[in-house]
């Protein structure tokens, strides 16, 4: 045990990573909280799931609409920048909400809107987060550190998703949201305190050529086989996650089990990966990336308890089995991007590996409930059962996804962001090397694989 938390321990004497650990958990922490108090603030202002789904999926349009230009500019400007305006900009969003709940004059426009707001600063901060890790860890303390960030955002997530729950039934969704804003100022002094080297510019010709370079990400993410495959199958999951957790769970938990146990069932996912991050740092695993997708079919488990009605018990242990699989994936993913893509184009591929995966969740926060209202709520969740096991069945009959691997240790190879042996064309490496990249992820927060969590989408 002493070389796992030497892995994970190494990485914290950075000051960089160590400021980058501390924001990405205090954002994570204020977007765990914020879907939970939005969801009750929309269902306690009109009773709608159909609006609810409408209010939590402007939020994921901004996502998709404006994540290609986040990543083109984390690849330009200064990513600690990006990341502290995104915080400020966070802030004010949720400021605006809390003052509206709390003064009386919230209406489901401006909760839209608000949200539209709230969605465009991810969008903005997703790229640069996910790409600032391998500047502030040295290549070889990355699996550690990629490790040691998500436990902390998954921390953050843990707190924020109780807290939410927690505010919502004891105080209000409004004073929730007053909570909610001081963290992500309080996040937004912690990247200020990111302090890296500054980064080459680009060439003149180049920095007047925004869609030549989208158009170079692109080739970097369609060149690799298993990213685009691991990409399409988290658009099936995340699709189905975000709505039956953003959506259908706040409906049930106010049928069933009530706010603040929703608090706790939300709560138990992020536990689940915080205790797999300790064993993820420790393990030298070459095919990462094959284990991290197969244990994504356990994203079942949770809709099935819904479905079925278990007890809180069962749905809490359902919850805390999905968060181990999650994290396992998770670093998997982060790793392997981290590893194969160039430095220089790691975010713009993170956008489109994020796009991919964010572009599902309007989809299935907006499709919840209508289909829960056609064909009643468990056919739903079961359905989404359905597809979630098909996506991951068909990422495995890639043989780029089954054959994929990692390094166990050792320098990067020149020129990417911390990977040894060269990638090829098809997402395979010469050498021991490649595996897969990040994710923000479903429902509420980042993050994660490709875009993958349950709780909050991603950083913003």
């Amino acid at each position: 045990m002493s070389g796992g938390r030497s892995a994970l321990l190494s990485p914290l004497r950075h000051s960089a990573f160590r400021n980058l650990t501390i924001g990405r958990t205090l954002t994570h922490l204020a977007n765990a909280m914020a879907p939970v108090l939005l969801a009750f603030a929309v269902l306690d202002l009109t009773g709608s799931v159909t609006t609810l789904g409408l209010v939590v999926g402007a939020r994921s349009i901004a996502n998709v609409a404006l994540v290609l230009f986040g990543g083109l500019l984390a690849d330009r400007l200064p990513r600690a920048v990006i990341l502290q305006g995104a915080s400020v900009g966070a802030a004010a969003a949720q400021a605006a909400v809390a003052a509206s709940l709390l003064l009386g004059f919230a209406s489901v426009p401006l909760l839209v809107g608000l949200s539209v707001a709230n969605g465009a600063m991810a969008a903005l901060s997703m790229p640069a987060t996910a790409a600032l890790v391998p500047q502030t860890a040295p290549p070889d303390e990355l699996r550690g550190a990629n490790a040691v960030a998500r436990m902390g955002v998954n921390l953050g997530t843990i707190s924020g998703a109780s807290l939410g729950g927690l505010l919502a039934a004891v105080l209000s969704p409004g004073r929730g949201m007053a909570f909610n804003t001081v963290a992500f100022l309080c996040a937004g002094v912690a990247y200020h305190r990111v302090r890296l080297p500054r980064r080459p510019r680009a060439d003149g010709a180049a920095a007047l050529r925004p869609l030549a370079e989208l158009r170079e990400g692109w080739r970097e993410f369609t060149s690799r086989t298993w990213v685009w495959v691991v990409v399409a199958q988290f658009f099936v999951v995340n699709a189905v996650a975000s709505g039956a957790i953003q959506v259908l769970g706040p409906v049930i938990a106010d049928d069933t089990i009530g706010r603040t146990a929703w608090g706790f069932v939300l709560s138990a996912q992020m536990i689940g990966a915080l205790v797999a991050g300790f064993f993820v740092a420790r393990s030298r695993s070459r095919h990462i990336l094959r284990i991290g997708v197969a244990v994504i079919a356990l994203d079942a488990l949770p809709l099935v308890a819904m479905a079925e009605a278990a007890p809180l018990v069962l749905l809490i242990a359902a919850m805390f089995v999905n968060g181990m699989a999650l994290e396992q994936f998770g670093v998997a993913w982060d790793l392997s991007l981290q590893e194969n893509i160039p430095a220089d184009r790691l975010a713009r591929v993170y956008s489109y590996d994020i796009l991919g995966s964010v572009l599902a969740l309007p989809l299935g926060e907006m499709a919840a409930g209508p289909l829960a209202e056609r064909f009643g709520v468990r056919a739903t969740l079961l359905g989404g059962v359905a597809l979630s096991v098909a996506a991951t069945c068909a990422a495995l009959a890639s043989r780029e996804v089954r054959t994929l691997t990692v390094r166990a240790g050792g320098p990067p190879m020149a020129g990417a962001a911390g990977t040894t042996g060269a990638a090829t064309g098809s997402g395979t490496v010469a050498g021991p090397g490649p595996g897969p990249g990040p994710g923000p992820g479903p429902g509420p927060g980042p993050g994660p694989g490709p875009g993958k969590s349950l709780a909050p989408p991603a950083e913003g």
